[in-house]
């Protein structure tokens, strides 16, 4: 895997800036803070940034020459990251090789997705307040560990990340008696989802960075990573959106690509959560608008009716759909997909509904 060969030019590019003074003394404090004035705190967020009105500012401070020494070190740090050209025969082999389809415990989902969620891909779950999102997490969590023997990350941002729940996923996919056998097998699932409570995005940058920095030791120690989950994105972004415009919209554009490079480069599955907003004709939608929108490269709605206690998903984007009519309303489209595959397979339909509700309840 290309993660153990280049590692160091990806923690290099992937660090904040503050981590590189050692090396390159020209990006002093003095530096950092120039750029941190202008929403640029990794090597990273030079790549969504406009350099041309970055050096016209430098050139209005007192020490614009030292400045411009930094820019020009760090576009030299960009410019020794770029990652070989691959032809359409390395993509098609990395893609059958090492990104791999990860189940999530629902067969309704899974059935979906075309069998889980992808290594490689970052799949949103989007969904109102107490829809189940969270549970979802939690069962895919549960299950990576369990069946698929790998380690599972947890980012929550909300408090919302239940151990006990968990304990009763694994409990219920193993089947296994609580004897000795049981009680190691279930220590080692559950050693194997490590959770860290992150409040703001610049926390979630220094987990993420961590965790690149430890992924060649995890696979010399044979704990790969295989499935990173932030539950839930949104709380993370929708802060830095308020007031402080253009400086907002990069750290969530830094936020998104940092999450879409991990898990390409490391073969990592990739779940976020995001909550809905009221759109035309009060109708929800996925919060963090149009810029967040071409982000994910799965996104799914999860509803349901608190009446009656039935939840249902849909596929709002998936890079197997053929979407002729680019840029209208494919929710519909979707929707037609979803029910189209589900009609082809009748054994799974009612098994869709139960399984939801099973895992969801009424959360």
């Amino acid at each position: 895997m290309c993660c153990v060969d280049t590692g160091k030019e990806s923690v290099k590019e992937m660090a904040p800036l503050k981590a590189l003074e050692a090396e390159y003394p020209i990006l002093d404090p003095n530096f950092q803070a120039f750029c941190a004035s202008h929403g640029i705190f990794s090597v990273e967020d030079f790549l969504i940034h406009d350099l041309y009105e970055l050096a016209a500012f430098a050139e209005q401070q007192p020490t614009s020459e030292k400045l411009n020494q930094g820019i020009t070190q760090v576009l030299s740090i960009i410019d020794t990251q770029h990652q070989p050209w691959l032809n359409g025969m390395e993509l098609l082999d990395d893609a059958l090789h090492n990104k791999h389809v990860l189940s999530t415990g629902c067969e309704g989902i899974d059935l979906l997705l075309g069998g889980g969620l992808r290594e490689g891909q970052l799949t949103e779950l989007v969904g109102p307040s107490s829809c189940g999102k969270t549970q979802v997490c939690l069962l895919a969590a549960s299950n990576v560990a369990t069946k698929h023997m790998g380690n599972v990350v947890y980012l929550d941002t909300g408090n919302s990340f239940s151990p006990q729940r968990i304990a009763q996923f694994v409990g219920h996919i193993t089947g296994r008696a609580f004897d000795e056998a049981g009680k190691r097998i279930f220590q080692r699932i559950m050693n194997g989802i490590v959770c860290h409570s992150v409040f703001d995005i610049f926390t979630m940058f220094n987990v993420l960075h961590r965790l690149v920095i430890n992924f060649p030791s995890q696979l010399q120690k044979g704990g790969q990573v295989r499935m990173l989950i932030v539950d839930s994105i949104s709380s993370l972004i929708t802060p830095i959106l308020g007031n402080s415009g253009s400086q907002g919209r990069a750290l969530m554009i830094s936020a998104g690509y940092m999450l879409k490079k991990l898990a390409h480069e490391h073969n990592v599955a990739v779940l976020v959560t995001n909550h809905t907003v009221g759109g035309e004709r009060g109708i929800p939608k996925p919060a963090l608008g149009q810029t967040w929108k071409s982000i994910p490269h799965v996104r799914l709605l999860l509803s349901g009716d608190h009446g009656n206690n039935v939840r249902s998903i849909s596929v709002l984007r998936h890079p197997s759909m053929d979407f002729f009519t680019a840029g209208t309303d494919t929710s519909a489209i979707s929707m037609e997909w979803a029910l189209a595959e589900l009609i082809n397979h009748p054994n799974v339909l009612k098994k869709e509904g139960e399984e939801i509700n099973r895992v969801v309840g009424n959360k």
